[in-house]
């Protein structure tokens, strides 16, 4: 067995172009067997590992990206174990416990908080006139036991149960499709390990007609390198945290992510009143400092010392790493400014 690796120097720009040409490749060919894992990026450099390469492959990524890139490749056996970047438990229980926050909405509430000996065992979240929503029992005490992994990524990123039955709102299925594949799995492999907890919170009922599905199947999204830049913080900001769910004006078809991306306005009812989803756009953050926005996004607290209101899950939220806080800020700060 061959272990492969090419390191490809990139210009600034060339990244998504050339990407694609290998990824079209890997899956078109049928005379040369290969089949990418992982894309990492580190100190510039992509790192491509495949299980088994010929040179008619590296003379057709050299006349197709020589003009974009240079191209190193290296070849050493390794014999019957192949070393592969895979998804990881860390990863998905930052995911869970950080950005995502799964447990904002899947983990039951007591009178001083979450419940957290019985994290992600399900719970109501809004009863409202046009539905009930109750988040599920995740742990392996729960349905979810007998889906098998690609079932419950599936579910997760496409909203479509086993059955065929779509998950209905406030999950923000619209969002979670941006998922990459390792970061999926990765929180699929989080929910595998938790503790069984018995309990059932019931059903969610919707009074309103929900579609078929959200999108036509997900084939498979690539890895978003980390960093701290405005593209990993807008996967972050959309696809894990879901902030432009809540954050964007509804319509009465949804969030309208075209029109009004970032602008607030969404109304929540909750034991603590009624709070409103404020405008993330640099109409209603550019009077805070980046140190403001952080504490505001992590603890709740706004620069007089003002407590906000739930439902954001700041609790979760401050389990985020600096880093990806800061991306995040960079991402809202380049958003197209609305609302007034």
């Amino acid at each position: 067995m061959w272990h492969v690796t090419l390191v490809v120097f990139w210009p600034r720009g060339a990244v998504s172009m050339s990407h694609t040409i290998l990824q079209r490749y890997a899956t078109r060919t049928t005379t040369i067997r290969i089949h990418f894992k992982r894309t990492i990026l580190q100190r510039g450099r992509l790192i491509y590992s495949s299980e088994s390469l010929s040179h008619s492959l590296i003379a057709h990524l050299r006349r197709k990206v020589c003009s974009s890139a240079l191209i190193l490749v290296s070849l050493v056996f390794l014999g019957p174990q192949l070393a592969i970047a895979e998804p990881s438990l860390e990863r998905g229980t930052y995911l869970v416990r950080g950005p995502s926050g799964c447990g904002n909405c899947h983990t039951p509430m007591g009178p001083d908080g979450f419940v957290n000996e019985m994290e992600l065992a399900g719970r109501l979240v809004e009863d409202l006139p046009v539905f009930t929503a109750i988040a599920p029992n995740l742990t392996p005490a729960g349905p979810i036991a007998a889906w098998s992994d690609t079932e419950l990524a599936r579910s997760i990123r496409e909203g479509i149960r086993p059955d065929g039955t779509v998950l209905g709102p406030p999950m923000p299925i619209i969002l979670y499709r941006g998922l990459s594949d390792d970061d999926l799995m990765s929180i699929v492999m989080y929910l595998r390990q938790l503790e069984p907890v018995d309990n059932d919170p019931g059903t969610s009922t919707y009074r309103i007609e929900l579609p078929p599905a959200y999108g036509p199947p997900v084939g498979g999204v690539a890895s978003m390198p980390q960093g701290v830049n405005v593209e990993y913080g807008e996967y972050l900001a959309n696809a894990v945290a879901h902030c432009m769910e809540c954050h964007t004006t509804q319509g009465e078809q949804g969030p309208m992510f075209d029109t009004h991306l970032g602008a607030g306005g969404l109304e929540f009812q909750g034991p603590w009143g009624r709070s409103v989803a404020s405008n993330i756009t640099p109409v209603g953050i550019a009077q805070y400092t980046d140190d403001q926005l952080s504490a505001m996004i992590q603890q709740g607290v706004r620069p007089d010392g003002r407590k906000m209101l739930p439902p954001m899950p700041y609790y979760f939220f401050s389990n985020m790493t600096d880093d990806d806080v800061d991306a995040v800020i960079l991402y809202l700060r380049q958003l197209p400014p609305k609302g007034g």
